[in-house]
């Protein structure tokens, strides 16, 4: 337990050195957060007790651990049933029930399993979200740590200055137009991004009968309307159903139909409401991040952001350089600006101008 918090407060804290972005953070640093977060939520029975108890003549710790593994069932036509009347609890009846209609067809019964996997699943979840970022990790391999060293404080000694920034001048000669597999490397983890947050929506509904991809919006539609049919009652019941089948003192067999609540219920379904919305936002966000990221192959685009990251250097240096930059050192040097100190990065490009200068006189 003490060691996932560790792990928690080692992503929440602050990088003395960006590698990425503000929406990459979303992905393995915000969500990941959170999804580890309800993770703990859930195996917590000091704030919910135990996760299922059933009533029964029975030893209720057996009955408790059957329909725990077994899972409970609850009919999902009956949800918005008028309880004390048509129904015991929301969905709660007879599993041969008959649809009121045609009065001829068995109401479908859905099983719960899910809830016996709800940890492990946002844990893994949780895991996924870092993926990308450990990729990115691993492909950087501390480039840009290596370069920036002590460059990102405001106040060094001179001669350890000039000595740092004549090695990252000399990096950047020696290396120019050769960053381009870098940057790409980003760009793909970029893309992962997106495309795990949109599987996770999807693997999310599978993993809730198909139930999850309409969640959100008829949560707040019921919350508006109060139409007594409450869809988080469906995926998420507070009361259920389990069957027990014993063998009776003649030897035959005897069913049992068992009532269960299902108190941890009350916070799984706040859990994925939130996650719902969640990965919306986290998916529009990132959408909006590949759009700015195919704007960037544009020269003319490029050469703008990095006169914004570079208020402090004066335009014909930047132009110098821009106008020589393929998108990989275009790339390279915005992440360097993001962690230099301003001061230190217009001695690196007043440096750096003149030095591409000459190679290209060279080549």
């Amino acid at each position: 337990m003490f060691d996932i918090f560790s792990i928690i407060r080692r992503l929440l804290k602050i990088d003395r050195i960006k590698i990425d972005n503000v929406i990459f953070s979303f992905h393995y640093k915000v969500t990941t957060v959170i999804l580890v977060i309800f993770s703990l939520l859930v195996t917590n029975k000091q704030l919910f007790g135990d996760p299922i108890i059933c009533m029964s003549y029975f030893r209720n710790s057996m009955i408790n651990m059957y329909c725990w593994i077994q899972s409970t069932f609850t009919l999902p036509a009956l949800t918005g049933a008028v309880v004390g009347e048509e129904v015991a609890h929301p969905g709660v009846a007879h599993n041969n029930s008959v649809n009121p209609e045609d009065g001829k067809e068995p109401l479908e019964v859905r099983h719960h399993k899910y809830y016996q996997w709800v940890s492990l699943f946002l844990f893994l979840q949780a895991g996924m979200f870092y993926l990308p970022r450990y990729i990115w990790k691993s492909w950087e391999g501390g480039r840009v740590r290596s370069l920036v060293d002590d460059l990102n404080l405001p106040i060094l000694k001179g001669d350890v200055k000039q000595k740092r920034v004549a090695i990252a001048v000399d990096y950047f000669g020696k290396n120019f137009h050769h960053h381009n597999l870098y940057a790409y490397q980003f760009f793909l983890c970029e893309l992962l991004n997106f495309a795990n947050v949109v599987g996770q929506f999807f693997f999310t509904d599978r993993f809730l009968g198909y139930g999850f991809s309409t969640y959100g919006p008829r949560v707040v539609e019921d919350a508006q309307q109060d139409s007594g049919h409450d869809p988080k009652d469906e995926i998420f019941p507070k009361v259920a159903k389990c069957t027990f089948h014993a063998v009776g003192a003649s030897g035959t067999i005897a069913r049992h139909d068992i009532l269960c609540v299902l108190p941890l219920n009350i916070l799984n379904e706040k859990i994925f409401v939130f996650l719902w919305f969640w990965f919306i936002v986290v998916a529009a966000v990132s959408a909006f991040g590949l759009l700015y990221r195919l704007a960037t192959f544009s020269p003319g685009f490029r050469h703008l952001l990095l006169m914004g990251r570079s208020r402090l250097v004066p335009e014909d240096k930047i132009e110098a350089i821009s106008r020589r930059c393929h998108i990989g050192d275009w790339f390279m040097l915005l992440l360097l600006a993001k962690n230099m100190d301003p001061f230190v990065y217009k001695e690196f490009i007043h440096d750096l101008s003149p030095a591409l200068v000459e190679k290209e006189h060279i080549s």
